[in-house]
């Protein structure tokens, strides 16, 4: 019996009226699921967007579609960060600035990554946006290591992995977001002032420090 090759028509490009609900259910989805986390209403996302609930589910027949739009959007606008960011004149500065991104990201999500693990239906999305972000940050990093702005044993997973711990110990936090920017400021920059007196010299103990780490292995970061 011969194989069926036929293959389904490609999706038909929305209507300008339809691509503007459709952006503004996201944009309105993404503001609920930062105040209320993944289970805001849908009722509520609508008339945010205005639109009615039936056009919220002809765009997004369930709720973990909408959620799974989300957070790929977002996703998305972070790479796209990214890219922007490294046409800048300050590898360190960009690669600081982007992974303050991420951490905004990471604390409005309340709850999105676990509810779209319960029930993916993209069973993909997850390793998708997690290469996406792992590919715009490792360039960033790299440019970072070129100008000296970044140690070259620091890989773009320690960064992320490091950007997650802290938005997941203050995401129930009322202001989450200052939080987690405060907490990241002082992972990159440590918590030595940034210039001390010339005349006090440096401790002892920190200048013993200071002389046994290897050249060139510094990181440095600029507070945007």
């Amino acid at each position: 019996m011969p194989s069926d090759s036929r293959t389904s028509p490609p999706a038909r490009p929305m209507r300008a009226d339809a691509r503007r609900n459709y952006d503004r259910l996201l944009a309105a989805a993404a503001e609920a699921v930062a105040e209320q986390g993944a289970e805001a209403s849908l009722e509520e996302i609508a008339r945010r967007a205005g639109v009615g609930s039936a056009t919220l589910h002809r765009h997004f027949p369930s709720r973990q579609q909408l959620l799974e739009a989300v957070f790929r959007d977002k996703v998305e606008a972070l790479c796209a960060r990214a890219a922007d960011l490294a046409a800048g004149p300050d590898p360190g500065r960009a690669l600081a600035t982007w992974l303050r991104a991420v951490a905004g990201h990471a604390v409005s999500n309340r709850g999105l990554a676990t509810a779209l693990m319960r029930g993916a239906h993209d069973p993909t999305l997850g390793a998708t946006c997690h290469a996406m972000i792992t590919n715009a940050g490792a360039g960033l990093l790299a440019r970072a290591r070129e100008a000296n702005a970044a140690r070259p044993d620091v890989s773009i997973t320690d960064l992320l992995t490091l950007v997650n711990a802290i938005c997941l110990t203050v995401e129930q936090e009322p202001d989450a977001a200052a939080h987690a920017d405060r907490l990241l400021t002082l992972a990159l920059t440590g918590v030595h002032p940034v210039a001390a007196p010339a005349e006090s010299g440096p401790h002892p103990a920190d200048a013993t420090k200071q002389n046994s780490l290897p050249s060139g292995s510094a990181m440095t970061w600029n507070a945007p």
